[in-house]
C-alpha cells in the first residue's frame, strides 16, 4: 500500500474505465476495505474513527457503490479570504445565497488536499470554493455563521477541484456532481511550511501558493470532528454531500501576511480572481487527520 505505484488495472466506474494502482486498495477491495489491513499502514495513525461507520452499498451514477469513501491519512490547508457579496452572488446558483459575515461582504476559499492512504488510493487536490447559507435557513447570515463555527460545520459551493487522478475525477463528477478535473497538482502540508502547484492545460501554472504551516496542536481520534455539507446538482437535482473530518493535528494563522499565492492561467485562478477576494482572514493547515465522505443525497432547494 504506497503512496505511487507503476503498474496499474483497469477498472469500470459506471460506463467509465479508469485506471488505479495495482494491488492498491481500490484494486484489492473496491471500496469494502478491510480496516485491520489498513491499520497496519504506518502513515494510518489508527482506524478506530472507522469502526463505527459501517458501509453500505448504494445505487449511483458510476454504478452499485460502497459508502462512506474513507481516507484513512490525509493532510489539508485552507485560505479563507473576504470577498464582496456582490462578486459572490454572481457565481452562485439562483437556489444558493453567499454567508455574509458583515454587510456585503462573504468568505471565499482556497483549499488544498493531499490524501496519502484511502479507499480510492492516494491523490491530491484543491479546491474554490464559496461559503453558502445553509438551505431554508432565517435572514440573519450573522447568526448563521456564529452556528456554523459553533458546531464546526459549514456549508460551501465549490466552482473548481481539479483532482491528480482519473478515479477521483470520475467518481467526482460523474458520481457527486462535482466539477472536478484531471491536472498536474502537487500538495505538501508539512510540520513547517505549505506548498502547492498547479498546472494547467497548456503545460504552464494555474495557480501556485505557499505559506508557512501554523504551529500544530494534536487531539486524540474523535475529540475534533468537522463536517462540510457541499452542494451539487446530479442529473438535474439538488443534492447535499457530508463530509466528516476527523481532525488530529491541526493549526490556525489568524490575517496572515506571510501567504504567497500566485495566480497564473488557467480555471482555478479565473475562479478565484472573479471572486475578487479584499483579505485573507485565516490560514488553516492539518497535517494530519482522517475524513468519511458519504454518497449525496436528494435535497428540496425551491424557493
Amino acid at each position: 500500500m504506497t503512496a505511487h505505484q507503476e503498474d496499474t488495472v483497469d477498472v469500470a466506474l459506471g460506463e467509465r474505465t479508469v485506471p488505479v494502482p495495482g494491488g492498491g486498495l481500490y484494486d484489492t477491495y473496491r471500496m469494502r476495505t478491510d480496516l485491520n489491513a489498513v491499520a497496519q499502514d504506518p502513515r494510518v495513525a489508527g482506524v478506530e474513527f472507522f469502526r463505527d461507520q459501517p458501509k453500505t452499498e448504494v445505487s449511483s451514477p458510476i454504478g452499485p457503490t460502497w459508502t462512506p469513501n474513507f481516507y484513512y491519512a490525509m493532510s489539508s490547508a485552507r485560505l479563507t479570504m473576504l470577498a464582496p457579496t456582490r462578486s459572490l452572488r454572481p457565481r452562485l446558483p439562483e437556489e444558493l445565497d453567499p454567508l455574509e459575515i458583515a454587510p456585503g461582504f462573504g468568505l471565499a476559499s482556497l483549499m488544498l488536499f493531499r490524501y496519502d492512504v484511502a479507499d480510492i488510493d492516494f491523490y491530491t487536490e484543491a479546491a474554490v470554493g464559496i461559503a453558502v447559507r445553509p438551505p431554508r435557513h432565517g435572514p440573519f447570515g450573522a447568526v448563521d455563521t456564529l452556528a456554523g463555527l459553533k458546531n464546526d460545520h459549514l456549508h460551501a459551493y465549490v466552482l473548481s477541484l481539479p483532482v491528480s487522478t482519473e478515479i477521483a475525477q470520475v467518481r467526482g463528477q460523474d458520481g457527486y456532481g462535482f466539477p472536478k478535473w484531471v491536472a498536474p497538482l502537487d500538495v505538501t502540508v508539512g510540520g513547517q511550511r505549505t506548498s502547492a502547484r498547479i498546472g494547467n492545460g497548456a503545460g504552464g501554472t494555474d495557480l501556485e501558493f505557499s505559506a508557512p504551516t501554523p504551529a500544530q496542536q494534536h487531539h486524540p481520534s474523535g475529540t475534533r470532528v468537522s463536517s462540510l455539507t457541499s452542494y451539487t446538482q446530479v442529473d438535474g437535482a439538488w443534492h447535499a454531500t457530508f463530509n466528516q473530518t476527523n481532525v488530529l493535528a491541526t493549526g490556525t494563522s489568524k490575517f496572515p501576511k506571510n501567504v504567497s499565492l500566485t495566480l497564473g492561467q488557467g480555471r482555478v485562478s479565473d475562479d478565484l480572481r472573479s471572486l475578487r477576494p479584499v483579505r485573507n482572514l485565516a490560514f488553516d493547515a492539518s497535517t494530519s487527520a482522517q475524513a468519511a465522505l458519504h454518497m449525496p443525497t436528494v435535497l428540496s432547494l425551491g424557493r
